[in-house]
């Protein structure tokens, strides 16, 4: 285990909520879904709360890709599309992530998403922290924490990982993908706010009829993401998809859109269960979202 330069005091302040404007990077699997690509554009469309420094492309593997590399890399060039979507393509610099999954704590994966974090993270003032909005698997973070330590005393992450603390299992795609590196991120002693998938961010419904009223007739984006989203599903009556990924940014927005509490930062089991220690340290555990507050945000911004 890493131990942590952080004392207990600094790590509370760090996760206290942040009054002013952060400086964020998002760490994506943004082909993956299509909530990753409305969370980045609701990310990039708030700057009056978030100022958006790199994107990392995270790997994943599923039925969209033939393993993590492929995932990693078709993320990347979904990242370079979203931005010329929105007309500021170069404005953002886009990094590739890693080509596999994390599989021992003691071996950190080299990429440029990982080099890139350290050394923002370095150059980070001490009461300015850098937030890592990670919404994919996290070996990335995990793997720049790894490569340099000192890092966990410059960065708050914002993590989408696991489900609800009470939930049977926690197999939710991106903490069961990476199993080491969620562990290494939960053990590291690295400021962190927890937001579930089932339980929590499940809560972020929309339907085809709301996107196609509130999203399609805004400009490029709009056509962008309700076309994402209508290729979705094959039959859309009286359907409903979660958005997930768009929790972290609504987190970041408004300090009232969520409900969370500072609890020991729990331990992953080798069969993707939450087990309890009051011994650990503690992090910032989000266990409601509100659900109208946080899309109505989006739908005005886009």
């Amino acid at each position: 285990m890493i131990q942590p330069p952080l004392s207990a005091e600094k790590r509370l302040l760090r996760l206290s909520y942040p009054k002013d404007k952060v400086r964020v990077v998002i760490d994506t699997d943004t082909y993956n879904e299509i909530d990753d690509q409305f969370a980045v554009i609701y990310a990039m469309q708030s700057p009056e709360r978030m100022q958006i420094e790199a994107l990392y492309a995270a790997p994943f593997h599923n039925e969209l890709s033939d393993g993590p590399q492929d995932g990693m890399e078709k993320s990347y060039e979904e990242l370079h599309k979203i931005m010329a979507v929105l007309g500021r393509e170069g404005e953002v610099p886009i990094f590739r992530g890693s080509d596999a999954y994390l599989t021992d704590a003691n071996a950190p994966i080299v990429s440029k998403a990982a080099l890139d974090l350290v050394e923002r993270a370095l150059s980070t003032e001490d009461d300015e922290p850098l937030y890592v909005v990670a919404i994919g698997a996290i070996t990335n973070v995990a793997s720049a924490i790894l490569l340099e330590p000192r890092i966990i005393e410059k960065i708050v992450v914002v993590w989408l990982g696991g489900h609800a603390l009470h939930w049977p299992d926690t197999k939710e795609f991106n903490l069961r993908q990476d199993l080491e590196a969620s562990r290494v991120i939960l053990n590291s002693g690295v400021p962190l706010v927890l937001i579930p998938c089932m339980g929590v961010s499940s809560h972020l419904l929309t339907s085809l009829s709301e996107i196609r009223d509130y999203v399609q007739d805004k400009g490029t984006v709009g056509r962008y993401l309700y076309e994402t989203y209508k290729r979705c599903h094959d039959d859309h009556f009286g359907y409903t998809r979660v958005i997930w990924d768009i929790a972290n940014i609504g987190y970041l927005n408004n300090e009232s859109w969520t409900e969370s509490s500072l609890v020991p930062s729990p331990v992953l089991t080798d069969d993707f269960r939450w087990e309890s220690d009051q011994a650990r340290h503690l992090i910032r555990y989000v266990w409601n979202v509100r659900r109208d507050a946080i899309f109505q945000d989006m739908f005005r911004k886009l």
